[in-house]
């Protein structure tokens, strides 16, 4: 196993390095590097800009408009990205469902929906969990009725990242009860603009409404817009959820919030704390094997042979190592990371290099403000996409039988 890049993929990097850094708005890197609020403009804006380059679809074939980059290269270029202070591309549509669209949607369906997802000029949701039907997708009970040339399609999902924000959202829906669970689940397409479509933003602690319900009421539905065969979805699901757990797993964002604990840790006066740098030091070892893990994923596939399915892995260890940092930033600012008024975030001061002169964080300290904020919300990665116990499960059947 040869985990040294080659000089082509050094220069590769660099030309990434070098566009990145011409390109990525100053004032979206400044929010992201200090964790303040990145509205809908901040996201889709550098996603149009990707589009516009060719490589929001980073990770598709050329065949589907993609840059047809190999294994390597696209870990270079995520790297790269986080690192610079991008922000995560938003990966319902360029990252999950366009792969499914790809492997099982018809022509035509490529041919309307890809380019809208490659240009970052449509957003997309996902509809796939429901009260009560968390990590058990299989016990998903919207359901859609098929009625001539189309699907009514009745029901709830909740925890909808973003969907506030959504053009369009792909949706697992019942279409059988016979058989078992897994079975009777169809993959929609769906415009979250119809009628009967109710979006309701869910207020999380910090005042965001980062995650939503949707209702569905006798929406009407194109049966063109079923994905595959009806009562597959539930193959198609697998498929994308590979794809989400790898993502979450976010190896490259640990790094670049690695070196910002490490300025807080600076700044607040705990790094000469010999015990607190052990901390980290320990962070930045996980850190630094998952890195490895991910890299022999890419050696694997780079020499032709089967990649490993570490999925599950990858989110396990990627998420576990998000709550650690956070809690470590915590820690390191102490009673400056607790305040969080959400009208001073609106006025922009919180956070801000002058706070410290207005008398709200020694030194002018930025991005403690939001850190209860984050510590909060990365509470999640350990449950969504499958929770972490389940996943756990799972890595034990495949790997020890």
């Amino acid at each position: 196993m040869d985990l040294a890049f080659t000089p082509e993929e050094q220069a590769f990097r660099e030309e990434v390095r070098a566009w990145v850094q011409n390109n990525l708005p100053k004032e979206i890197s400044h929010k992201v590097h200090n964790a303040l609020r990145l509205t809908r403009d901040d996201l889709q804006g550098w996603a149009k800009i990707l589009g516009k380059k060719g490589w929001l679809g980073f990770g598709w074939p050329k065949e589907f408009g993609g840059p047809g980059w190999t294994a390597v290269q696209k870990h270079l270029f995520e790297e790269e990205c986080a690192l610079a202070g991008a922000p995560r591309i938003i990966p319902f549509g360029p990252v999950m469902v366009a792969p499914v669209i790809m492997a099982f949607g018809n022509a035509e369906q490529q041919k309307r929906f890809l380019p809208g997802i490659a240009s970052g000029d449509v957003w997309w949701s996902q509809g796939y969990s429901e009260p009560g039907s968390g990590s058990d997708l299989a016990s998903i009970k919207t359901r859609a009725e098929r009625v001539g040339d189309k699907y009514i399609v009745n029901g709830q999902k909740t925890w909808t990242t973003l969907g506030q924000h959504g053009d369009w959202m792909f949706n697992l829906v019942r279409t059988s009860t016979e058989g078992k669970p897994q079975t009777g689940i169809s993959f929609l397409l769906l415009d979250m603009k119809s009628p009967g479509v109710t979006v309701r933003p869910i207020k999380l602690l910090d005042g965001e409404c980062e995650v939503n319900e949707v209702f569905f009421d006798n929406v009407e539905v194109p049966a063109e817009n079923l994905i595959g065969e009806e009562n597959k979805g539930w193959t198609y699901a697998k498929h994308l959820l590979s794809h989400e757990r790898t993502n979450i797993a976010d190896v490259n964002r640990s790094k670049r919030e690695l070196e910002r604990l490490k300025r807080i840790a600076k700044t607040e006066g705990v790094w000469d704390d010999q015990r607190f740098r052990d901390q980290i030091a320990l962070l930045e070892v996980d850190i630094v094997a998952l890195e490895m893990m991910v890299l022999r994923v890419l050696s694997a596939e780079k020499s032709g042979k089967n990649s490993l399915d570490i999925a599950g892995l990858l989110k396990i260890k990627g998420s576990e190592i998000q709550q650690r940092y956070a809690e470590l930033m915590m820690l390191a600012a102490g009673p400056f990371a607790m305040p969080f008024i959400e009208e001073a975030m609106e006025a922009g001061w919180q956070g801000d290099a002058t706070a410290g002169a207005l008398g709200g964080f020694p030194g002018g300290v930025t991005a403690n403000a939001p850190l209860a904020s984050t510590y909060f919300n990365l509470r999640k990665t350990t449950i969504y996409g499958g929770s972490n116990e389940v996943q756990r499960n799972i890595v034990a059947q495949t790997v020890l039988g």
